[in-house]
């Protein structure tokens, strides 16, 4: 048996399928993957993600040590509340695992401090890496295990949250730009997510979580699992770490450059050097989006040959609910054009090969 959140036996009551997942015991679905796909495009569901680490940073080098951390520059945040994807790399520019940084207080005050959110499944090695590269700075890094995250998404669900919170809630939640949060009587509340939906995660202390699941469901959002998770942010282009990005692989390769703060050029973070040299060469292989709009499922591990240019292989692939067809995250050659085949029981498939996402807000936005 895995660790469990508090949320688990809320899971078993309401029909939850439980499996492993990072040494989690999460739902996979609750009857119908396909079916909570398809309430989050067009109306609501909630995530347990719980198992997600929280760890807050604190000291009067807090942005100094994360300025070195990672590779976005959280300089960049200028508001209280706000939110900033990026990854940690190694000192080889590979990631060591991707998060969400919030800026908890006004920017420069003397208390600035700083919530991150990471994966699971990488847990141990993020804090380990986090300690280590924390000696010499004046910085505190404290886990925060008594927070339960529940996501919420789709093109209704801030609404739903918004109208079952009530009060100064409400209004905060309605007012609330994207990649953005505030707290509330312990609770953090943002207006983020991993589905190419509109929606929230929030931050919930564990002997309230219950009750606020509870609450949600009787106001028509549904429980969703892990399978659902997992279409939801394909569709939508997103990695998962471990699959479309691991600790041998860069920014630049994983198509999440954009998270690189390559500017102030002054600014030294772990990993540096490696990405500038990768940026100055060229050359280095992509992560993109392949469509199968015939027969079949595009599946992680298949490989992918370009014609004239090289092999790749498939880091992510599934069927669409949304499209009614196949896509797939691929890593490739630099020289990959528009057309590619996929190696599929013996056979070469054609596929188109575009740039993700595939899916956004319900809507096909790949030509």
């Amino acid at each position: 048996m895995g660790h469990k959140t508090p949320l688990y036996e809320l899971h078993e009551s309401m029909g939850g399928k439980l499996v492993d997942f990072g040494g989690w015991d999460m739902p996979l679905h609750y009857g119908s993957q396909l079916e909570e796909h398809n309430i989050v495009r067009q109306d609501s569901g909630m995530f347990d993600v719980s198992h997600m680490t929280i760890v807050d940073v604190s000291g009067q080098e807090a942005r100094k040590y994360l300025q070195y951390l990672v590779a976005n520059d959280v300089a960049r945040l200028e508001v209280k509340g706000k939110a900033l994807y990026t990854a940690m790399l190694n000192e080889q520019g590979g990631i060591i695992d991707d998060l969400i940084i919030y800026l908890m207080t006004e920017k420069g005050s003397s208390n600035e401090w700083y919530r991150l959110v990471v994966n699971c499944a990488t847990r141990e090695k993020d804090l380990a890496w986090m300690a280590d590269r924390a000696i010499g700075f004046d910085v505190t890094l404290n886990e925060q295990p008594e927070l339960a995250m529940v996501a919420v998404q789709g093109p209704k669900a801030r609404a739903k949250v918004a109208a079952l919170l009530g009060g100064s809630r409400e209004q905060a939640i309605n007012e609330l730009s994207v990649f953005q949060g505030f707290e509330s009587e312990g609770w953090f509340i943002a207006r983020t997510g991993y589905t190419g939906e509109d929606g929230l995660e929030i931050m919930v202390p564990d002997d309230e979580v219950a009750k606020f699941w509870s609450d949600l469901a009787e106001a028509g959002v549904a429980p969703c699992g892990l399978g659902a998770r997992d279409t939801l942010r394909l569709e939508a282009g997103m990695n998962l770490y471990g699959s479309d990005m691991t600790d041998t692989v860069t920014p630049l390769e994983s198509g999440i450059a954009w998270s690189v703060a390559f500017e102030p050029a002054d600014r030294q973070f772990v990993g540096r050097d490696v990405l500038d040299q990768q940026k100055a060469n060229g050359g280095y292989d992509k992560l993109v989006g392949l469509v199968l709009e015939t027969r079949g499922v595009l599946r992680g591990h298949q490989r992918v040959i370009v014609e004239g240019v090289g092999e790749g292989e498939i880091t992510s692939g599934t069927f669409s609910p949304t499209l009614g067809f196949s896509v797939a995250l691929a890593r490739v050659p630099a020289g990959t054009g528009t057309a590619a085949k996929v190696e599929m029981r013996g056979k070469e498939i054609d596929v188109r090969v575009v740039r993700p996402p595939f899916v956004r807000n319900g809507k096909k936005v790949f030509e």
